[in-house]
């Protein structure tokens, strides 16, 4: 089958390591099926997989990709994968199993004409989703429903502050908080990237850094180092960060006097459970709301995608079809 991998790993240039090629059909195990990819989305873990973090040389070749919509071969449905494979005996939060990792770090991943998921890894995809915007929820889409409802547990009419506006976590979070009820800010470093957020549904888009007019409720981080500051400058006495990644850097000054003297919360969120999933697939319906797709390109253009997202010239999601 073809497929987009992991070959070697380069710090420096995660490029380096792409191949797109061929690779063995996967068989399912006992407990798991084939799913008969249709569309599936890059994510930076993709550009963290290809510098060597979070999985080990003996591990190589690893197809790439998290998320995917497709055919499942067992049933004969359309579906959506969940990308969280947990320990057989777990059971609770899908996102607190010690054992747990995603497709493409343990098991191979999704940028294939074929994967092989767990059973109870599938949902069905909305028929109103194309393949496109249905290969976007499980991951960057997950992610972003479970920090702003899960973790940061904000109430309609509450402010909440979307940094770096144009990734998919960030665009997923504005669009989601809008359609929820939140005032929405955000920020992002250029004028027609601002444009963007606002075209998204943020009230108000301003540059990265920028003094806001208000203070807010709470602050979607997903950038890390660049933005740290900021964000604890944003936030109201007692507001929350819910931090799910640091793209820019994963150590920023702890600024720790101002996170106690006005006790605000500091709050990590990782993907989010099965769950979660479908009930971001029922928010989808409910509000007609759609992921934000900057590009479809082929499984074969895999290196013009990830080259992109690693540049930041993206608005959204970049779905490779299959």
């Amino acid at each position: 089958m073809r497929a987009v991998y992991a070959e070697s790993f380069s710090t420096d240039e995660p490029l380096s390591g792409l191949v797109v090629g061929e690779r063995p059909d996967p068989e399912p195990a006992d407990g798991w099926t084939r799913i008969a990819v249709k569309a599936a989305s890059l994510n930076h873990h993709d550009l963290w997989t290809l510098r060597g973090v979070g999985i080990k040389a003996e591990q190589l070749p690893m197809i790439l990709g998290c998320d995917a919509a497709g055919i499942d071969e067992s049933t004969g449905q359309e579906v959506v994968v969940h990308s969280v494979v947990n320990s057989p005996s777990w059971e609770g939060d899908d996102t607190l199993d010690p054992g747990r990792s995603l497709l493409s770090e343990r098991h191979q991943g999704t940028l294939a004409e074929y994967v092989v998921v767990p059973r109870r890894n599938v949902l069905p995809k909305p028929a109103e989703l194309t393949w496109g915007e249905a290969a976007c929820l499980s991951t960057a889409w997950l992610t972003a429903y479970r920090m702003l409802f899960t973790q940061a547990r904000l109430r309609p009419g509450q402010t909440v502050l979307v940094q770096g506006s144009s990734g998919g976590v960030a665009t997923a979070c504005i669009a989601l908080a809008r359609a929820a009820g939140y005032r929405v800010l955000a920020t992002a470093r250029t004028p027609a990237k601002q444009q963007a957020a606002l075209d998204l549904g943020a009230h108000e888009a301003f540059e990265s850094g920028a003094r806001l007019p208000e203070k807010v409720d709470a602050v979607m981080e997903s950038v890390g180092a660049a933005t740290w500051s900021h964000s604890l400058r944003a936030l109201r006495p007692g507001g929350t960060v819910v931090t799910c990644g640091a793209t820019s850097g994963p150590n920023p000054p702890a600024d720790l006097n101002r996170i106690f003297f006005l006790q605000m919360r500091v709050l990590g969120s990782t993907m989010g459970t099965k769950d979660e999933l479908r009930d971001l697939i029922s928010f989808l319906h409910a509000t007609g709301l759609r992921p934000h797709v900057d590009r479809e390109i082929a499984l074969e253009q895999a290196r013009d995608g990830l080259a992109a997202m690693a540049a930041g010239d993206l608005v959204g999601k970049i779905v490779l079809t299959v």
